[in-house]
């Protein structure tokens, strides 16, 4: 049987349209997204520049702030410190990564939990934690999303999930144990004996490692669906965590590009209006 490629791109848009009718039928209550941008780095200004053009199409307002390259850690944080205080904002982005010098954790410490819409806050993690309610990752959500969109059955599956990060490989295994998802999670690292045996037992494999087309299709069992969330640069240019191989034994697979990476956009909108809702500012 053919694979079933998981088109990132496609759900990115249906997200992305649902939320303007949600807005829309609202009465277009003003919802904003703002940004911070520290330096001139051009994937940096792509992926901001991206972002407002959804935040548009999806009826929020696109505020942003653009700081020098010599910007110094105070004037950063005073900006973070003004978006948090201001009630009109109701999600706070800032681009990653800030330039050399430049500490992220305090800059992070200053949003609100409920203005988190990247999820990346040791508050915001708290919450996935504790199952309380909150935002979530944007890219972990994007594949959750995925997973439900093309019915992959995750109650009683084994999933593995290569890569522990704070980013995407620790929320995503806790948001597949969650009750009523319900899958048995395997978190697999750099230090996992017998990788391949590991990701071999597992109906969801997902590479979140940033280790380029480590994933091959022996490595996968008949029928697995499998997620690609790593990028790396090659001199081949950018590709996932997966072997294109894989294709060929996969049930489900995600493209690279035009699988989770518009999925992290999607989310990023999704969770502006779950922040509104939080804050009060949009019906529930």
């Amino acid at each position: 049987m053919a694979v079933i490629l998981m088109n990132g791109n496609a759900l990115r848009d249906e997200i992305i349209a649902g939320l303007r009718v949600t807005v829309d039928a609202a009465g277009s209550p003003a919802i904003c997204l703002a940004t911070v941008l520290v330096g001139t780095d051009g994937p940096s200004q792509r992926y901001v520049a991206s972002k407002h053009k959804k935040a548009v199409e999806a009826g929020f307002e696109a505020r942003h702030v653009d700081l020098p390259e010599t910007a110094t850690q105070d004037e950063v944080e005073a900006v973070v410190r003004e978006l948090a205080a201001d009630d009109s904002v109701h999600g706070i982005l800032v681009q990653l990564p800030l330039p050399d010098g430049l500490d992220p954790e305090p800059v992070l410490d200053l949003i609100p939990a409920d203005k988190d819409v990247d999820g990346l806050t040791e508050r915001s993690m708290g919450r996935l934690v504790r199952g309380r309610p909150g935002l979530v990752g944007c890219t972990p959500l994007g594949v959750m999303r995925l997973l439900e969109k093309y019915e992959v059955p995750t109650s009683g599956a084994r999933a593995v999930v290569i890569g522990r990060s704070t980013l995407v490989g620790l929320p995503l295994s806790l948001l597949l144990n969650r009750k009523g998802v319900d899958a048995t999670v395997t978190m697999a690292h750099s230090r996992t004996a017998d990788m391949a045996a590991v990701v071999r037992e597992a109906d969801i494999v997902i590479g979140a490692a940033g280790q380029a087309r480590m994933i091959t299709p022996e490595m996968i069992k008949p029928g697995a669906a499998v997620i690609d969330v790593g990028v790396s640069r090659t001199e081949a240019g950018i590709v996932g965590d997966v072997d294109p191989g894989v294709a060929e034994v996969a049930r489900w697979l995600t493209p690279m590009p035009g699988g989770t990476g518009p999925m992290t956009i999607a989310c990023l909108m999704e969770n502006t209006l779950t922040a509104a809702r939080l804050q009060g500012a949009f019906p529930a």
